[in-house]
């Protein structure tokens, strides 16, 4: 069995490029902000209530994040978009067959397994911070929404809460433990999530072009409007 590393670029013309880019500085910056956002709000859960302002006002932001995703899935750069990477099941399956033999295939953006990946962790992000909204700690801090809602209510939402972080944090998990482990077989994953680029060689995708910057600003604006009249306007 191969290494499964990229396509060689020995085949490079003078005249062909080096990279390809692939992931622009919107995706970027929402994966690597998610991380940041993510792991603090873990950490002023722990801290205790004398925090939880600031466990709440980290959920706004993921939320924010959480919509900008959407959006620019729909309307990003073509390695955003949520039609180029989402793929159905016999693709799926292909690609995990040929991951094992000795031609694995090669994307440029995700994978068909990768695809999935990434609604999965958008779903449960989606999960954390809605129920956070009516959630409680049933001392004197409570989500925005809580109030719209009955205490049983909230109490579920509390406990889904609590119980959905663990299965984020075992999704998050098992997406290190790919990204190591294509690492060892030669794709750096990692440093293009970084620099935006991959290595040029043959793929069996194309990204499309990139979306200009205002349209991610846009995006943006809206994704903040949304969560700032969710967040205030009920109160």
């Amino acid at each position: 069995m191969t290494t499964g590393k990229p396509p060689s670029q020995s085949g490079r013309t003078a005249t062909s490029p080096a990279y390809h880019a692939v992931w622009d500085w919107p995706v970027r910056g929402f994966h690597w902000l998610l991380v940041v956002l993510l792991a603090a709000a873990w950490a002023t859960a722990e801290a205790g209530i004398d925090y939880m302002h600031w466990h709440m006002r980290c959920g706004y932001a993921v939320l924010t994040l959480l919509l900008f995703r959407l959006l620019w899935g729909a309307v990003g750069s073509g390695s955003a978009r949520f039609g180029g990477f989402v793929r159905g099941p016999r693709a799926v399956w292909a690609y995990a067959r040929a991951w094992f033999s000795r031609h694995p295939q090669h994307y440029l953006g995700h994978n068909p397994l990768g695809g999935w990946m990434v609604l999965a962790l958008l779903a449960l992000v989606a999960v954390q911070a809605g129920s956070g909204l009516f959630a409680n700690d049933d001392i004197v801090n409570e989500g925005p929404l809580a109030r719209l809602v009955s205490g049983d209510v909230s109490g579920l939402l509390t406990a889904i809460h609590k119980f959905n972080f663990n299965l984020l944090l075992g999704a998050v998990g098992l997406h290190v433990a790919a990204v190591l482990l294509y690492l060892w077989r030669g794709d750096n994953l990692l440093k293009a999530m970084f620099t935006g680029r991959k290595p040029a060689g043959h793929y069996r995708d194309r990204v499309g072009p990139m979306a200009p910057a205002w349209r991610a600003a846009l995006c943006l604006a809206v994704a903040a409007a949304a969560v700032w009249a969710l967040v205030e306007l009920p109160a």
